[in-house]
């Protein structure tokens, strides 16, 4: 994995349509309130209609490699929530498929927990979001790094692409700490109209880790979307043999949609 630290480019924040200053704020999980009744979803699931066990559903499919996904109760609220466990380099995500955001943009959400994050091997590599389609670029609007340089080591969020003429990187920031322990809400805005990606952690804006198309992460070339069909929420690391052995990440409520959702 080809270390790489950005030259921080200046974050385009776009209109925040459709949410509250209470909605777009706070990382704890709701309570009762139903998650996939607002405007715009293109795809919204909370787990709640789901058996408890080995997940899977007619709404989405699976992408797993020596991993597992499982919907259980969460212990702090009791709510159904979906489980992704992976051992070593392995991966397991919920797929979307199928999917076609007019104008080739969306926001999305998801509340998320990870136990640990890797501290071996130096510049480990983590995915949490994934998205694919027509074009060579596999674009990682969620994913990070352990970044052995900084402080004693630490894991970093980062957006990332592999696969097209940008090459493989992570934007990984130093402002932007992996937090492990805590469920936190995620929002991230794909921009067509200049392949540029955004991010929230818990309703506040991250623009340190804004790309775009001339700023970005890999070689000097302009950095594309392809045309969006699928995206995919979970785990994936790309080392062998890494430390810890294995992952648990815990994720709901999660929805993309052509308006911010909020949290």
């Amino acid at each position: 994995m080809r270390k790489w630290l950005a030259v921080a480019g200046a974050a385009l924040l776009l209109p925040l349509a459709g949410v509250s200053g209470a909605a777009a704020s706070g990382g704890d999980r709701g309570h009762g309130d139903s998650t996939c009744g607002g405007r715009g979803l293109l795809f919204c699931e909370d787990f709640q209609s789901e058996p408890l066990g080995g997940a899977s559903s007619l709404k989405w499919g699976v992408d797993t490699k020596h991993g597992m996904l499982s919907v259980e109760r969460d212990g702090r609220h009791g709510q159904k929530v979906l489980h992704v466990r992976t051992e070593g380099n392995g991966r397991a995500f919920l797929k979307v498929d199928d999917f076609a955001p007019p104008g080739n943009s969306f926001y999305g959400r998801v509340r998320l927990k990870v136990k640990a994050f890797p501290t071996a091997p130096d510049w480990a590599h983590y995915t949490l979001i994934e998205t694919t389609g027509a074009g060579p670029e596999i674009v990682r609007p969620l994913g990070g790094q352990y970044v052995p340089e900084v402080g004693n080591g630490v894991a970093l969020w980062g957006v990332g692409a592999d696969g097209g003429p940008t090459g493989d990187w992570t934007n990984w920031r130093e402002s932007a700490p992996s937090r492990a322990g805590v469920w936190q809400c995620v929002e991230w805005r794909m921009d067509a109209t200049d392949n540029r990606i955004t991010l929230w952690f818990d309703g506040v804006p991250k623009p340190d880790l804004t790309v775009s198309t001339r700023q970005h992460g890999g070689n000097q070339v302009d950095f594309l979307f392809p045309r969006f069909d699928t995206v995919k929420l979970g785990w994936q690391l790309y080392q062998g043999n890494p430390t810890p052995g294995s992952y648990d990440v815990w994720m709901d409520d999660i929805a993309l949609s052509t308006q911010r959702v909020g949290c």
